[in-house]
């Protein structure tokens, strides 16, 4: 997806690594130096004690991550057994302990990227990573691979731990993880989009909860290290901008404010502009790092500043952003025994407070329900048919445009009459009520809330045989529910997926595109997944590539990608008329439609070798050696590999 910095630093680890090794073997013609073994070995005991404190890891390399450092520690009972041998080390034993320390090296770089760098960067970049803790894997080997275990007489014990742990590490074999197809798809429709509608808002919602970049520490974090990666990739300023774009996205549904990620978050603007002047940490807002002017206290007991804690409220937060505790209440209490303290501080110190509004008119905003929103959820249950209609087209006007409104109205009690109203026998009635709970669900505590009145039966009904507009609504609802793992099972088994299959081959464009987002969600999981195959999702996906009007390719070959997994999904698109539309967009296609499709033709063609057969026939191959040199990175990635299924068959003309 990005021209990785990492890439480079993998080939240039490896260059180095090929003439570190060049040089110990011409130092090694001269007599050993016998305190090198024991500094060589000193220091890679050392090394694999300083990886186990490393800490946690990011979670698109965590199993990876964790995995390589178990590898490591299972290198210590060698390395602790060639420390207290008395034996001298053979020239060659030599190599392998250098060429061993090199690959630790490498080892702890890597991880400690995995444990500081941008979660951002790290999920974009998730290939190029395995592709990273791969190239590790190989050095290992190599640097065990002639280990003179008998003339250093080395247990047989250890030997056969050492060789077992070279086994696993010959066997690894890379992998696409369901996650990370499902993060690859939301980072794909949010990097492309620029459509504000609110299945938008849900994706980055629910990007920032997979990514843990939900509280002010973590965007603080995240900020820190994306500034750092800028600093690093000074040139690749069109990929930089992308994260900075997400991350400013991800800021905007926690309610924080963006201050860019040039600005330095560790330091507050007040300490910037007077840095010999230390404030107390106790005057200072936990959100923005600023010294408080209207400091309030929120149920936990905490203090914020009271403009910054009520953008994360009107935000749709009931959390409290430092503890991540649930709100008992959404009321704020005026601090004004450190308000005191505060300003009796600053005029001590000759420090001017910055201007803030008067908190008076501040506190006339609250979290409470409205009359005016008490009287519509009232209304929704009117025996009066006007009544309700006009009260719920209020309501889906009202929760689309305010995320405190959408509060509110759960708070009000609307949410089981709105889901009493799907049923409803009138047309426009049931299009506003899934519409509302549509805007409503954008909040994640609503999510559960809507989940427990069991909409679903009734969404899926709307989603048959309601209006246009509230078909296509329905899907998207559909598809902002199903962010919850218990609502995929819940939507395949009340025969959901059909009705997603037919918007998506007869809706409207803005149908259509609803549809391919809620069906390739669902089919993260594997029984749905076999439900859009029997319920002929391929053809539909087939037609959105060769209609240029919708512009869906992108997101029609991603859901693809992930039907061909599927035994029955391969054989409905391992069609040779796929294979020439494949090697079309391989020749002529956008950068993306080149990357996806060759990750496509890849996943087909390493299945069934007839078919990478009839691409070579379609006269794929130049294409695919031109994608490989000038392609997207993960393009790159993917024509290498066809390159090499090609090679291995032979099958190159």
């Amino acid at each position: 997806m990005f021209k990785s910095f990492l890439m480079v630093t993998a080939r240039e680890d490896e260059k180095a690594g090929e003439e570190g090794v060049i040089m110990e073997g011409e130092n090694l013609l001269n007599p050993i130096n016998p305190e090198s073994k024991m500094d060589v070995i000193q220091e890679l005991i050392a090394l694999v004690d300083s990886v186990q404190s490393i800490g946690d890891f990011r979670r698109t390399q965590r199993k990876e991550a964790y995995n390589l450092m178990r590898r490591l520690k299972l290198l210590l009972p060698l390395l602790e057994e060639i420390r207290d041998l008395d034996t001298q080390m053979p020239e060659v034993g030599m190599i392998c302990l250098c060429n061993l320390k090199k690959a630790f090296l490498c080892a702890k770089k890597l991880l400690k990227i995995c444990n500081e760098g941008s979660k951002i960067y790290l999920a974009l970049e998730s290939e190029d990573f395995m592709i990273r803790f791969h190239s590790v894997y190989e050095k290992l080997n190599q640097a065990l691979e002639g280990m003179p275990y008998t003339e250093i007489g080395i247990s047989e014990e250890v030997k056969e731990q050492v060789e077992l742990m070279r086994m696993q590490l010959r066997r690894a074999k890379k992998r696409t993880d369901t996650q990370d197809m499902e993060l690859a798809m939301d980072m794909m429709v949010l990097l492309s989009t620029t459509d504000e509608r609110n299945a938008d808002s849900a994706s980055i919602e629910r990007l920032a909860n997979k990514l843990a970049l939900h509280t002010i520490e973590d965007l603080r974090a995240e900020t820190i290290a994306v500034r750092k990666l800028v600093k690093e990739r000074a040139q690749n300023t069109e990929a930089n901008q992308q994260i900075i774009n997400l991350l400013s996205k991800c800021k905007q549904i926690a309610g924080v404010e963006d201050t860019g990620v040039h600005d330095d978050p560790a330091v507050p603007k007040a300490l910037a502009k007077c840095p010999s002047l230390a404030i107390p940490n106790e005057f200072l807002c936990p959100i923005t790092l600023e010294i408080m002017t209207h400091p309030v206290i929120v149920a936990t007991g905490q203090t914020y500043e009271r403009e910054s804690i009520q953008k994360w409220l009107d935000s749709d937060h009931r959390t409290c952003p430092k503890s991540g505790q649930l709100l008992a209440h959404l009321s704020l209490a005026p601090n004004f025994a450190l308000r005191n303290l505060i300003l009796q501080w600053c005029e001590k110190n000759k420090f001017p407070l910055p201007k803030q509004e008067d908190p008076a008119n501040l506190e006339s905003s609250t979290m409470e329900p409205n009359d005016e929103i008490s009287s519509m959820v009232r209304n929704l249950s009117s025996n009066k048919l006007e009544e309700q209609r006009k009260a719920v087209r209020k309501i889906r006007m009202v929760s689309k445009e305010s995320p405190e409104s959408r509060i509110l109205i759960a708070n009000g009690g609307g949410i089981p009459p709105l889901v009493q109203l799907l049923s409803y026998p009138d047309s426009k009635i049931q299009e506003h009520a899934v519409t509302a709970l549509l805007n409503l669900s954008i909040d994640e505590s609503n999510k559960k809330l809507i989940s427990r009145e069991e909409p679903i039966p009734s969404i899926v009904e709307i989603l048959k045989n309601g209006t246009i507009g509230a078909k296509e609504n329905s899907a998207a609802a559909l598809f902002s529910l199903s962010m919850l793992d218990e609502n995929k099972a819940i939507i395949g088994l009340s025969n959901g997926i059909p009705p997603l299959v037919e918007l998506l081959q007869n809706g409207t464009i803005r149908g259509k595109k609803d549809a391919v987002t809620a069906l390739f969600n669902l089919s993260l999981s594997q029984a749905n997944k076999a439900r859009a195959i029997e319920a002929g999702i391929v053809a539909p996906l087939l037609q959105l590539l060769k209609d240029n009007n919708l512009d869906m390719v992108n997101e029609s070959l991603s859901l693809l990608l992930l039907l061909a997994s599927h035994v029955d999904g391969r054989r409905d698109i391992g069609q040779l008329s796929v294979i020439g539309t494949l090697v079309d967009f391989i020749k002529d296609g956008t950068p993306k439609n080149k990357e996806c499709s060759a990750a496509l033709l890849l996943e087909l063609g390493s299945r069934n070798t007839n078919l990478m057969l009839a691409a070579l026939q379609y006269g794929v191959y130049a294409d695919v050696v031109d994608l490989s040199k000038n392609g997207t990175n993960r393009g790159q990635r993917k024509a290498d590999s066809i390159l090499q299924l090609m090679s291995k068959s032979e099958q190159i003309p």
